[in-house]
């Protein structure tokens, strides 16, 4: 699995792409590329777990413009290897 760890800042044009952004997210999880993906509480940054290879990860990040939007750091993209709920 892949986990990509974002950043925000105060920019408020993040919000003019977080639809479109939010409906292809739906579309990874649906086809299964996506595990699950949610915001920090406190609204600085996001995590995102995937479950396809690096790859298909940066293709991800280059075709959804959220990504580059003002406002949107990609922090981390990380392989991660979970020992519990690895099915998930």
């Amino acid at each position: 699995m892949i986990c990509v760890r974002l950043e925000f800042d105060d920019d408020p044009r993040r919000l003019a792409a977080r639809p479109a952004h939010r409906e292809l997210l739906e579309s990874l999880h649906d086809r299964g590329d996506l595990v699950t993906a949610g915001p920090w509480r406190d609204d600085d940054g996001a995590l995102l777990v995937f479950r396809c290879d690096r790859a298909r990860v940066a293709e991800i990040l280059r075709d959804d413009p959220y990504y580059t939007s003002p406002g949107v750091t990609v922090a981390e993209v990380r392989e991660w290897v979970p020992v519990v709920g690895g099915q998930v």
